[in-house]
Formats: C-alpha cells, structure tokens, sequence
C-alpha cells in the first residue's frame, strides 16, 4: 500500500472543517506512534511528530478547546463543534506537538496498519484490524459523553 505524499506544509482540519491548519512534520509519517497516557489510550488516535513553531491555525482557533489534567503539563486541542482531537502538546516532550494523522489532508490512519503496543517506535505497523474503528468510535462517544456530564 503506498502512503500518499506529505506536503511542507501539510493541510490539516477536524471532521466539520471548523478548525483548518498547517503543519511541517518533523519526519513525514515515519513518527506515527500511539501515546500510551491514560487520555490517549482511550481516544486510541494516532499522532506524528511536530515541532512548535512548526503547526500553524489558519482557521477556528477561537473553536480550539484545550483540555487538561493532573500535572496540566500535556496540552490537548479538539474542536469544539465537532469534538475531534486536532494535536496536543506533548508531556514527555513540550517542544513538540503530536499531530492526530486523521486530520491531515488525504492520509487515512487505517492505511498505516494497526498498531500492537503502546507506540510505534517499539512495535511496527500490521496488518489493519477490522475492529479497531468501532473500538475507537466507542471510546471516543464514552469520552465525550463524559465530557458533556462533568460539572462546570
């Protein structure tokens, strides 16, 4: 399966287009990991590798909620329209952002394979498992649920 190209920059957006932005991947998709942080494990997204200054918002960042928690160090971004994660500002590096593959432009994470482990770097992609969208899709409802039911 050929991945497609990766621009410099890249286009990126959330699933309603709400939020559009660039962003100037550090290696390509050769940085696809999955966190393995108690949020990440949950949403189950798969994020590459960006340098700060090297995503920029072109659109709805007034729409971007940040969502934190325990040592607020990790910074994550999700539109608040459509609820999709956009990238978060890493924990274990904050000069780095992890970018959701799903949001760029013509690249579906189902087509870098299913990855077994908590990241990519320590387990390679195989085969796609038919059954991690709706794993995924259920994980991510339970999430926003109860995002809607906490107290504010």
């Amino acid at each position: 399966m050929t991945l497609p190209a990766i621009r410099r920059p890249h286009p990126a957006s959330c699933h309603c287009g709400t939020v559009r932005f660039e962003v100037m991947l550090s290696d390509d998709l050769d940085t696809a990991r999955r966190c393995d942080c108690s949020f990440c494990r949950m949403r189950g997204a798969i994020a590459v590798t960006a340098p700060l200054d090297g995503l920029k918002v072109l659109q709805g960042a007034d729409k971007l909620t940040l969502y934190q928690w325990n040592t607020r160090t990790a910074k994550h971004w999700f539109c608040s329209v459509c609820g999709i994660y956009t990238h978060h500002q890493r924990r274990s590096n904050p000069n780095q952002y992890g970018v959701n593959v799903a949001c760029l432009e013509g690249v579906n994470p189902r087509d870098l394979g299913n990855f077994r482990g908590p990241t990519a770097s320590t387990t390679r992609p195989t085969a796609p498992d038919p059954t991690c969208r709706h794993r995924a899709l259920a994980a991510f409802c339970r999430q926003i649920a109860n995002y809607r039911k906490a107290p504010t």
